[in-house]
């Protein structure tokens, strides 16, 4: 069962505890979701983020609905957070969310994935398309993150 690491990184010229918020709010995951996948949080909301939190939700990908589940494990704001999957696609995923201080008074966003595939050995066939997925997912993250964060009044916001 081979274990597989997702890295990315953010930097943005804002104070962490602000960038921290905007990730503790669980109303914008799906705001930062590319829209092919028709992210939909199942959970009600608003969820207070804190350990042994659960977080529902229904996506699609290649058109294939499923839902996941995540539990919040760990949670020490402004610094980190740790979402584990407890159901969902992935034998494995363990995402860390660490947040910290750059010289120049902005946050430096890092994210941590430990993940294993289904299905073995039928899983690792498809990890490079797996993590060229992944790869995308995490780039349009950081773009709207960035969009979201840095200009908040523009034409992505949804005031409806």
């Amino acid at each position: 069962m081979p274990e597989h690491i997702l890295r990315d990184s953010l930097t943005l010229p804002l104070p962490r505890p602000e960038v921290f918020a905007f990730f503790a709010d669980a109303a914008n995951l799906g705001r930062i979701t590319p829209p092919e996948l028709d992210f939909a949080i199942l959970s009600p909301l608003p969820i207070i983020m804190c350990p042994g939190a659960l977080i529902s939700y229904r996506l699609h990908l290649f058109g294939v609905p499923f839902n996941w589940t995540s539990e919040i494990t760990a949670w020490s704001p402004p610094d980190f957070f740790v979402d584990e999957q407890r159901s969902g696609p992935y034998r494995q995923w363990i995402h860390t969310h660490t947040f910290s201080d750059t010289a120049d008074g902005g946050t430096l966003i890092e994210d941590e994935v430990h993940y294993r595939l289904p299905r073995l050995p039928l899983g690792e066939v498809a990890l490079p398309l797996v993590e060229k997925q992944l790869q995308r997912i995490f780039a349009y993250r950081r773009a709207a993150v960035e969009k979201l964060l840095l200009h908040p009044g523009g034409p992505e916001k949804n005031t409806d």
